[in-house]
């Protein structure tokens, strides 16, 4: 098969394409950057330059296509420029979807998150759940709006598949999480929170899944892709009985709270790591992004691995890389 791909130089559309490449898969990757591709080349992707955000640099490499992936998204958390997020996530995809209708490509799987939902207060929820308050992060609101665009789409008849994540996690990870993991293993984590809560998947069963979406997904069907459900205290008990390095101290949420409160002060005069802006620390404050894989197990076949299981492999594999720097 020939497949589109945006975000192919991203964490989850890099596995992607390598995967859709081991199958024996026909790859078509547009990316804003050719020349950090160069390990997509050398396993056989095309590559094209292109933005989600130029729906002309698309139309071309999209044209004949079999089906289309469409990963690309912007999810910083605590950035001080947000502007690329409407952009990206909500514009970006109402392009690709739009060529998708334009170009009548057979079938689509759009990745979505499990962050639309916003915090679950520690409850699991499935795929007929809908959150309608005030979003925690830049990126949960404008990756909600690009969900909605999706459902407008599907309801005029587009072939399309919504997958939504919970927190990947894995190798050279990108997000706040792997960098808090590498912290850790470097021993300069100071604190964890208490209570905050995720559903871990590992890089590679997300991508996995996402072949699984097209391949047996039913148009309009929506699966959360999301792993085992685990605190992130609980997460780094694991990394220590792995690793044998000290957990960090466990906080009450109420402290990053006011931390976040004073960092809201400042921030706008003093530019803070991410990490430590306002909006991250009220992400990582008691809140729970917490899914039901239950749909994507019957329908699609999805198994992830245990966290125990990756986890290790991630631990191992990060801790190798910084013995050899």
């Amino acid at each position: 098969m020939k497949y589109f791909l945006t975000g192919a130089t991203g964490f989850v559309g890099g596995s992607l394409a390598r995967q859709l490449r081991q199958a024996g898969h026909e790859v078509i990757a547009v990316v804003r950057n050719p020349e950090k591709a160069g390990s997509l080349q050398s396993i056989g992707v095309t590559i094209v330059k292109g933005d989600v955000t130029d729906k002309e640099s698309m139309r071309a490499p999209m044209q004949g296509c079999d089906g289309v992936y469409h990963v690309a998204g912007w999810y910083k958390v605590g950035a001080r420029d947000k502007r690329p997020g409407y952009q990206i996530n909500v514009e970006g995809t109402r392009n690709v979807l739009e060529l998708m209708k334009e170009l009548q490509i057979p079938k689509g799987v759009y990745t979505s998150t499990l962050a639309i939902n916003s915090d679950t207060h520690g409850r699991e929820k499935d795929e007929s759940f809908h959150f309608s308050g005030k979003h925690i992060s830049e990126y949960d609101k404008t990756k909600a709006e690009a969900h909605a665009v999706a459902e407008q789409f599907i309801s005029e008849g587009l072939p399309l598949v919504i997958v939504m994540p919970g927190l990947i996690y894995g190798p050279d990870g990108t997000s706040l999480s792997d960098e808090a993991l590498r912290l850790y293993l470097k021993k300069k984590l100071p604190m964890i929170p208490s209570r905050s809560a995720y559903s871990w998947a590992h890089v590679d069963d997300v991508a996995h899944a996402h072949m699984l979406a097209m391949e047996k997904g039913a148009n309009g069907g929506k699966y959360i892709i999301c792993g085992e459900s685990r605190t992130f205290s609980d997460a780094l008990s694991l990394a220590h009985t792995i690793t044998g390095i000290r957990k960090p101290m466990v906080v009450s949420p109420v402290l990053l709270k006011i931390t976040a409160f004073f960092s809201r002060l400042v921030e706008w005069a003093i530019p803070l790591p991410e990490m430590y802006s306002s909006e991250a620390l009220r992400v990582q404050a008691g809140v729970t992004y917490l899914g039901n894989n239950s749909k994507a197990r019957a329908e699609l076949g999805y198994d992830p691995r245990p966290l125990e299981k990756g986890l290790k492999e991630t631990l191992e594999y990060e801790r190798s890389k910084m013995k050899k720097k």
